[in-house]
């Protein structure tokens, strides 16, 4: 993993050493400003990780860099680190209101510096990661908690979770109709994975209408039944009256032909490496793609897993 870089802009010599050494023995890449000019220079060039910005500099101060910064295309996804030197309720809501993400007052603890760095670059790489749209961690984030659980060597389940007759939908109703069935699903499966393994699982949006959730082997199941019984009850309401009475709605192929697609359903593929040894991700991905690939072939909502239990409500099918 490539090193994140900061900038450091800072006019006082002796201190802009100190930060240099201690970000260095950190592991991070430093980038180095004397003034105001310079660190807006650097950063529009370079366009570091994070920016580790001194309030009162020469030509530029601190406030004046973080409003530029913000106001460039460029570099306004940047995070912003005030170091001031003013401890003033005033003076910290000054640099906030102006894009700040954070302040460090001076004289500060390296400690409590370096935990500040870290909390930010890690929002920062999040927010990145996120779908805009639901606001769930994206695919960096998705293979890189992946990884982190595969390396762990402790089993966990992944259910890859992916909406059936979609594209029908969004073509019909349009992209805004689209996008609330996407954020429905969201909010089904967040709601779900509360009540089944609450923090200790990761949710993830793939894009589109797929998402991803990396929970433990004994609530995998339970967990992947009670979204599928949450969508079936609520899809709906995503559909005019007319077209759930039915039970279809009609869109027009490339031929310009109406052709009738059923209404939405779920498929969702489980693999628990604990009944079946998974050693990197791109394994992982292969056999949930295979599973979910044979359940697309199923009418209705389905889990394909390689387990089975008795009683399946109706619409739900697992299938070995």
């Amino acid at each position: 993993m490539s090193k994140s870089r900061i900038l450091v802009a800072e006019d006082e010599l002796h201190l802009r050493e100190v930060l240099r050494y201690t970000l260095e023995s950190a592991g991070y890449e430093v980038l180095e400003a004397c003034d105001g000019e310079q660190a807006l220079t650097v950063a529009m060039e370079a366009v570091p990780d994070l920016v580790l910005l001194d309030v009162m500099m020469p030509h530029l101060n601190g406030y004046e860099v973080c409003q530029r910064l913000r106001a460039s295309f460029n570099t306004r996804h940047i995070p912003i680190i005030l170091l001031t030197a003013k401890s003033n309720v005033s003076d910290k809501i000054h640099g906030l209101e102006g894009g700040a993400n954070d302040y460090v007052t001076k004289p500060f603890q390296t400690r409590e510096l370096q935990l500040r760095i870290r909390n930010v670059l890690e929002w920062s790489r999040q927010q990145r990661s996120a779908s805009p749209l639901t606001g769930l961690p994206g695919n960096v984030s998705i293979n890189e908690e992946i990884g982190r659980r595969l390396g762990l060597g402790q089993p966990f389940a992944l259910l890859q979770i992916d909406i059936d007759f979609f594209k029908s939908f969004n073509d019909h109703y349009g992209y805004a109709r689209g996008d609330q069935a996407i954020q429905q699903l969201a909010q089904i499966v967040a709601e779900a994975s509360q009540r089944h393994g609450g923090p200790e699982n990761f949710l993830g949006h793939i894009g589109g209408d797929d998402f991803v959730v990396l929970a433990s082997p004994e609530q995998a199941e339970d967990l992947a039944e009670e979204i599928i019984a949450e969508f079936n009850r609520a899809v709906g309401t995503l559909y005019d009256r007319t077209d759930r009475e039915r039970g279809y709605v009609e869109v027009r192929n490339r031929l310009h032909h109406l052709e009738r697609f059923p209404m939405m359903s779920l498929t969702i593929a489980l693999v628990s490496t604990d009944r079946m040894p998974v050693s990197h991700l791109a394994q992982l991905i292969d056999i949930a793609q295979e599973l979910k690939a044979h359940g697309k072939g199923i009418p209705g909502s389905v889990l394909v897993g390689e387990r089975r239990r008795p009683a399946q409500p109706a619409g739900q099918r697992h299938v070995a």
